[in-house]
């Protein structure tokens, strides 16, 4: 269990290098389409256990936010994401708990927030990299376009101006 803990945190370090050597990706930089589709095609169960299709959100722009509770930059985050979410109820915001449903259950009766959270667990590293998060780092967020389309993969805490600014012309 010990080496599973270090595993997790060196994860989340690496996201946070990435992110402080400025590493924000586009589109281009993974196969948007195969990748866009595997994302929309997964379902993963909600926090009281039923099974949440990620298509249900299709034909909206989404911000699929990927997280632990063991990760601090990922919490650190949430309070700003749940902000932006409620400041655009045009794109539909999606948290993916690379974590426990206990774990998850626990720290959201502390730190709610108004979207959904689903519980991807740690098998979803390898969906990330499919995504274009080649080190499997946390946070780890992609947006999506109203059409599926992968617009940009975030890696390591977001920009939350350089996002608004993102989040405006996707909900345009």
């Amino acid at each position: 269990m010990k080496r599973r803990t270090v595993l997790r945190s060196l994860a989340a370090l690496g996201g946070l290098a990435a992110a402080q050597s400025g590493l924000v990706r586009g589109a281009a930089a993974a196969d948007t389409a195969g990748s866009a589709a595997g994302l929309l095609a997964q379902s993963f169960p909600d926090t009281q256990g039923k099974p949440q299709p990620l298509s249900q959100w299709k034909g909206k722009p989404m911000l699929v936010n990927f997280w632990a509770t063991w990760c601090p930059p990922c919490v650190k985050e949430m309070p700003e994401l749940d902000a932006l979410h409620k400041q655009h109820p045009g794109v539909q915001f999606l948290g993916l708990a690379i974590d426990t449903s206990a774990n998850v259950g626990k720290f959201m009766a502390k730190v709610p927030v108004s979207y959904p959270v689903l519980i991807a667990g740690p098998g979803s590293i390898d969906l990330m990299r499919k995504l274009g998060n080649a080190p499997g780092g946390l946070p780890f967020t992609v947006l999506l376009g109203a059409d599926g389309a992968i617009k940009q993969q975030i890696l390591g805490p977001v920009d939350v101006g350089a996002l608004e600014k993102t989040l405006t012309a996707l909900a345009a």
